[in-house]
């Protein structure tokens, strides 16, 4: 009988992370949420993807800035369910750096979770995937190709990330598919914690998109699962989820 597949998911408790976690469980994939804080989100999504279908879910907790610790984190990870197929590297940070205000916090912070912790985990994580075929898909962004203002170290960070998919689709290949999802507008940030996406701000970037609508976190999900699970022939691509707003860009 074969075993199901097992996918890492980084920060897959909240959010896009949480949505993406549900949509490849219902998929029939195992999988592991990875969190640094929100252990509680974490639990709780556990919980109900078990009780969907028994011993289908675990969850792990980590600091991906904790580059010494990513070893670690990945043998829990296979420890979970004795295997890992697949990686999708969701975990980010996204704050302004403006020029002549950036300082080695924004960049540890921005690099680390964007592109520095993904390099490391799927490092650590190759030789499984390797031996089950597997595959990596990253989080990357629309602004990876066109810059966003004031966020220079963030923009830096995500073209980073579309780098390294290509890269490590060739370096991977031919046993691991490796590719990435690039949202558009899809949910907007904490307002509690940024305040640069106001109402107005917010309409101005829906009215960029061809389809005259912010998109969803299922959007996002589904191009996942789509590169998952439905593309076994696709890596090193890089697939733009943002209404067509990088046209206008």
């Amino acid at each position: 009988m074969q075993r199901n597949e097992v996918v890492l998911v980084t920060g897959g408790a909240k959010r896009v992370g949480a949505v993406i976690s549900r949509r490849l469980h219902g998929e029939g994939k195992h999988v592991v949420v990875h969190y640094h804080r929100s252990a509680e989100s974490a639990e709780a999504l556990v919980r109900d993807l078990n009780a969907q279908r028994p011993h289908s879910a675990a969850c792990i907790g980590g600091d991906l800035l904790d580059t010494a610790g990513l070893d670690d984190l990945a043998a829990r990870a296979i420890a979970c369910f004795g295997r890992i197929d697949g990686l999708v590297n969701n975990a980010s940070s996204f704050h302004p750096a403006t020029l002549g205000h950036i300082d080695e916090a924004h960049w540890t912070d921005l690099i680390g979770t964007n592109l520095k912790a993904p390099l490391f985990l799927t490092q650590a994580l190759a030789s499984q995937l390797r031996l089950n075929k597997g595959f990596v898909i990253n989080i990357t962004d629309i602004h990876a190709e066109r810059p966003l203002r004031d966020y220079l170290v963030y923009t830096v960070a995500k073209a980073g990330l579309a780098g390294l998919t290509r890269s490590l689709a060739l370096e991977l290949s031919p046993d691991v598919r490796v590719n990435a999802v690039a949202p558009g507008p899809v949910l907007w940030p904490d307002e509690s914690e940024i305040d640069t996406f106001n109402a107005a701000e917010r309409s101005r970037i829906v009215a960029q998109t061809m389809l005259k609508r912010a998109g969803t976190p299922e959007d996002v999900a589904d191009a996942v699962c789509f590169l998952a699970c439905h593309a076994p022939y696709v890596t090193g691509h890089i697939l733009p989820v943002d209404g067509g707003r990088h046209a206008y860009l």
